[in-house]
This record gives structure tokens, sequence and C-alpha cells, in this order.
């Protein structure tokens, strides 16, 4: 077990490094800080807020923010969470100025087992009300798949995941992301994320561009 640790570190480094490096190709790199909190509110509920940062331009440039606040229930089954809630969100535009953006959403989430390895799918219908573009419906899938590991004496759980986006107006795959990070635990009921992830997106001249991003998220947990 100790060998397979060991090899599992070295690939987690590894792509860590190596998504640094290769960030500067294309539309460069980008660094995401996230902060979150989440409690009970009754029985099978919960309520989640998290504050979200991106840092593009080589992680010099301010150009995204947002806010969300939702609600999860899991009373129904424990292979399924259902959710709602709503984003704010400031993106910078073309001519660098921030526009609104107002997002209702609600959330399916599967969970299981494969080999051993937790799995979930969430799936995610939003609304995009935007202040200078038209008004779309959104739907987002997520798989993850958790390693039944823990590496190094900071215990660090390491996952995959994939996300894609289709806009639902026309029926286009617009963005997916490829992600690999590890969680790990700060004290109780606090836990870090770090994460690299490569997003491709289509742009409006139907073409394909991709960031490579470190992310970082603090998540409490009452």
């Amino acid at each position: 077990m100790k060998s397979v640790n060991r090899v599992l570190l070295v690939v987690t480094v590894s792509v860590l490094v190596s998504g640094i490096c290769f960030g500067y190709e294309d539309e460069g790199f980008q660094w995401w800080s996230n902060a979150g909190a989440s409690f009970d509110v009754a029985k099978d509920w919960k309520c989640a807020f998290e504050q979200e940062f991106r840092m593009g331009d080589d992680g010099g440039n301010l150009y995204y923010e947002h806010s969300d606040l939702g609600f999860i229930y899991s009373g129904l089954a424990e292979w399924l969470d259902l959710g709602a809630g709503f984003r704010l969100i400031y993106e910078k535009d073309s001519s660098d100025e921030f526009q609104r953006e107002n997002s209702p959403y609600i959330i399916v989430t599967l969970k299981g087992k494969l080999f051993d390895c937790p799995v979930s799918t969430r799936s995610r219908i939003e609304y995009r009300d935007r202040t200078e573009k038209e008004d779309v419906w959104r739907y987002r899938n997520k798989i993850t798949v958790k390693l039944p590991v823990e590496l190094t004496p900071l215990k660090l759980k390491p996952y995959l995941a994939d996300e894609i986006f289709i806009t639902l107006n026309d029926d286009n795959v617009d963005k997916n992301r490829l992600y690999f990070g590890a969680v790990m635990p700060l004290s109780e009921g606090i836990e870090a994320d770090i994460f690299y992830m490569w997003q491709a997106s289509r742009v409006d001249s139907g073409d394909w561009s991709d960031i490579q991003v470190l992310g970082t998220a603090v998540k409490f947990k009452f």
C-alpha cells in the first residue's frame, strides 16, 4: 500500500506541476479561489454558501466572482441528493467591464461506488439571466470519482472529475472541464481542496480555446 501511495503522490504532483507549466499556452494560466460553508437547517436538509474569485492573465487579473446560496435535501434515499439555489455572478466583458448574471438552478446528484471508489454524478439545470447577452438555459453534468486511499501524513484524498456544459437553446456542447485534485482535513469540520483543471470552451467563432487552472478551496462544515 505504501508503494501505491507513493506512486499516486508522484502522479498528483506531476499533474499539478505540468498544469502550471503548460498553463501559459492559449489563454494562459488562471487561479481560482473558493471559500464555502454548509450547515444543517432541519432533518435531511442542508444550507450551503460559497464565494469564488477567478484570476486570469496568469493569475494577475480579477475577471470573475460569484456568490452562491443553495439548499440540499437528502432524505429520499442514501444514493440521492436534491437541491436548488441561486448564483449571482459578475464577469468582465470584452470591454473590461463587469456584467451581472442571475442564475437560479436545480440539482440532482446520484451517488454510489465503483470498484470501492465513491462515485457521484451531478446533473444541474440553470437559467442564465444575463445583462448584455441573450438569456439561455444550460445543462451541466459533473462526474466525480474519489480514490479510496490517503496520501502522506496530510491524509490527502485524491479525486478525478469531469464536467460538461450544454446550452439547451441550441443543444451545443460549449464547455468541458477535467479536474485532478486532492482534499485534506485541516481540523474538525474544515477541509481544503487543491486541484488542477483543464477547461475547453467554444468561442463565438465556433472554435475552441482552453485554459489551465490551479484551484484552491476551503470548506467549513457546521
